[in-house]
């Protein structure tokens, strides 16, 4: 089994692709070891010192690491960890785990058929970009011209996820929607 890794706009985030399907559909964040219970491919990679977040995307797996740890130092133990995963021929999350994500937050109400074209632009545009990324964008909410997003991934924590979601997105949806005015990042 051959992986292949891709740096990300976060340098403390990889992406590392093994050739085959992570998840089925969606995408699931785990930020913390503890989070990772069911998932048997983010506790393996969690086992390797170092490791600060796990995301799984359909055909990717991003790894976040400690600042104080390099690359270098870790790379070979978290390869090591996704290729004994996938070797070992379990699922990436068991049957009792949550659901994967990649989706967005239901919203009702008289700004609806907006959220609907803010979602259908979040989903054609900006999340195939994200993706590229090792991250995820998740829709949260409209309020006032105001439109919230939650980062995951490579893309929590960026250095650039802000200017990605002022200079980027904010600049698409206001292009496209005359109704919104803003976007907020929101943390979970």
């Amino acid at each position: 089994m051959f992986i292949q890794t891709e740096s990300t706009p976060n340098p403390a985030t990889l992406k590392f692709l093994p050739g085959q399907t992570v998840l089925a559909t969606g995408t699931a964040d785990f930020p913390s070891a503890e989070s990772a219970g069911s998932s048997p491919l983010a506790s393996r990679v969690y086992g390797v010192d170092g490791v600060t977040g796990v995301f799984l995307g359909t055909d990717f797996v991003t790894v976040t690491k400690d600042d104080a740890v390099a690359w270098d130092h870790i790379k070979p133990s978290v390869l090591g960890a996704i290729m004994e995963h996938f070797q070992s021929g379990e699922p990436a999350l068991s049957d009792s785990g949550a659901p994967a994500a990649g989706g967005h937050a239901e919203h009702t109400g008289e700004d609806s058929e907006i959220v609907g074209q803010i979602k259908e632009l979040l989903d054609t545009r900006v999340r195939p970009a994200v993706a590229q990324d090792g991250g995820d964008i998740t829709f949260y909410g409209f309020e006032k011209g105001v439109v919230y997003l939650h980062m995951q991934g490579a893309c929590a924590g960026c250095p650039s996820s802000t200017i990605t979601l002022k200079m980027g997105i904010e600049n698409l949806l206001r292009h496209y929607i005359p109704e919104v005015t803003e976007v907020r990042p929101v943390a979970v």
